[in-house]
């Protein structure tokens, strides 16, 4: 391994140690795998139907310089929300925390991982439920305090397909979305009683696509806790055992921002 990979792999398991330490978790990089859990932007990126535009790629210079070597760049342009993306709590909350208010260590931590994918396959406007996280604390121990939830659905398996991953593809329409998420009642679950520092999911949003009032939306951003919508990869993650790294484009008072996300989970 050259020098300079190693030193960043030791620093970095100091850091997750570190930032872990309250849940007696650390990582063993020679025993874990990195799981990509970000879908690529690109011009088949999914936004939520009302975006005007979606990801812009201009490309500025691709070739010699007139100096004689080869340099390439780009300009970008994207909304906040679309592709694998997080949402500030000031996106649904006022005067709550906005983009680059964040904490960097509510961003990484220790993750659980509610599989309701059988659920969702027979009903697509499928709401997690407390009973459901009763159920998986029955199997997999009590969630514990500060950690990540994610929601697997299995709905990443159908992108970029966008009729497909939200129920409808009529530009600029919200009227007939459907694609399953967290409920209400179980967001405030997660939230009052286990004290969740962020939730995610591998849908379009963290509130059902049939909703008209966001109300998952809006209670965790009440609360300070910021979402993950549109993740990938969710199924090579343990129930439990995975610690999670968020890394949104750190955009001044923004309600949201393009987010690299991957996890360590074990082997």
């Amino acid at each position: 391994m050259p020098e300079f990979l190693r030193g960043t792999m030791y620093g970095l398991a100091l850091c997750v140690a570190a930032l872990s330490a309250a849940s007696a978790q650390t990582i063993d990089l020679s025993a874990s795998k990195v799981v990509d859990l970000s879908h690529p932007f690109d011009a088949d990126t999914i936004y939520w139907p009302t975006e005007p535009t979606g990801f812009q790629l201009k490309q500025e210079h691709k070739g010699l310089t007139k100096g004689g070597f080869f340099y390439y760049s780009n300009a970008f342009c994207s909304p906040e929300h679309g592709g694998t993306h997080i949402d500030a709590p000031m996106h649904f909350a006022e005067s709550r925390w906005t983009n680059s208010d964040i904490p960097l260590d509510r961003l990484i931590r220790p993750a659980v991982v509610i599989d309701v994918s059988e659920s969702a396959a027979k009903n697509a406007d499928y709401a997690l439920t407390p009973a459901d996280v009763s159920a998986w604390e029955r199997a997999n121990g009590r969630i514990p305090d500060g950690a990540i939830v994610l929601l697997r659905t299995g709905w990443s398996a159908r992108w970029p397909d966008r009729k497909a991953y939200l129920g409808d593809d009529t530009p600029g329409a919200v009227d007939h979305l459907h694609f399953p998420s967290f409920g209400v009642e179980a967001a405030a679950m997660l939230v009052a009683e286990r004290h969740v520092s962020l939730i995610g999911v591998d849908t379009a949003s963290v509130d059902v696509g049939a909703s008209k009032d966001f109300l998952v939306h809006r209670a965790i951003g009440a609360a300070n806790v910021p979402g993950l919508e549109n993740l990938a990869n969710l199924d090579q993650l343990p129930p439990t055992g995975a610690i999670i790294m968020a890394m949104p484009m750190k955009i001044a008072k923004g309600s949201g921002a393009p987010a690299r996300v991957i996890a360590f989970a074990p082997r």
